[in-house]
């Protein structure tokens, strides 16, 4: 087994908890020093050559691939780095772990893109199937920036500071109608070596790069650990009696799920119970934890 390494010492001192509970958000700055940059970035293009080659990149040639570890290996080190893992902890206590990774490089584009509005809350659906107001928190995430995004215009994320408090924010009809960015909305800027901690309520979206460097960044979002299935239950598609059952008493169990993307709702009619509802008219859009 390997020795822990160091999860840095010390908890958020009151100043950096009350800037986060009222922001949404907190950049630190230099955590990861050079030679920790050059290997991410380094193992960011080998992933992303695979990629290429594999044919699962963007129209405009970015990568967005998800489990960071899984496909990169050589960030683990990340994972519980010193220099930020004790702001996941300040905020989550000890019961958490990762849900949620990705790698984006996001080479420069030229000419504008069709225009999509991507302002967003973490979570998928969870955002329509929680009640509360402001929603719960949930999870925490640290982007780690691998190139030096310290000028707009560079692919940036946009925020809006404090917007981790509101469940809606102002927005167009459909996504592909133009619209101007929330009010308040900033970009962050950071060097390379430098990495935003936030909420995942924060509404956010990534603007276009039209500089000519490359971004590079990993994120990892971190939730409590009883946010997933309690009973063992990957075995089950390997018992004699699993092929008894039917496909929502399947769905019932975790099956189905053939990534985790299926149990954000991305693919409804993929998912056995709501095809099972449609088929009766029973999707009511007074509900929305129903919609598609």
């Amino acid at each position: 087994m390997t020795a822990l390494t160091s999860v840095g010492a010390a908890a958020l001192t009151p100043e950096q908890r009350e800037a986060f509970d009222r922001d949404g958000y907190l950049m630190i700055r230099g955590a990861l020093d050079a030679e920790e940059i050059k290997r991410c970035s380094d193992a960011l293009d080998r992933v992303y050559e695979l990629e290429k080659e594999a044919g699962r990149l963007s129209p405009e040639g970015a990568m967005h691939r998800l489990d960071a570890v899984t496909s990169c290996p050589e960030l683990a080190f990340l994972l519980n780095h010193p220099k930020t893992f004790h702001y996941v902890w300040s905020i989550l206590g000890w019961n958490f772990h990762v849900y949620h990774s990705h790698v984006d490089k996001h080479p420069p584009i030229s000419g504008k893109r069709p225009f999509r509005f991507e302002w967003h809350q973490d979570g998928g659906r969870q955002n329509r199937e929680t009640e509360t107001d402001p929603r719960p928190r949930l999870s925490v995430k640290l982007a780690y920036f691998f190139s030096d995004l310290n000028e707009e215009g560079r692919g940036n994320t946009k925020i809006i500071p404090g917007s981790h408090l509101w469940n809606t924010i102002d927005g167009p009809p459909r996504r592909d109608v133009e619209w101007p960015d929330p009010e308040g909305a900033i970009e962050v800027t950071g060097n390379a070596g430098d990495v935003m901690f936030f909420d995942r309520r924060i509404w956010h979206a990534r603007s276009d790069n039209y500089s000519d460097l490359t971004r590079k960044v990993a994120f990892f979002g971190f939730t409590p650990r009883w946010i997933r299935a309690r009973d063992l239950v990957d075995h089950l598609p390997n018992e004699p009696w699993w092929n008894d059952l039917d496909p929502v008493q399947q769905q019932m169990l975790g099956g189905h799920m053939a990534t985790g993307d299926h149990g954000w709702g991305h693919w409804p009619k993929e998912t056995p119970l709501y095809n099972w509802l449609a088929e009766r008219d029973l999707l009511d859009p007074d509900y929305p934890a129903l919609r598609p």
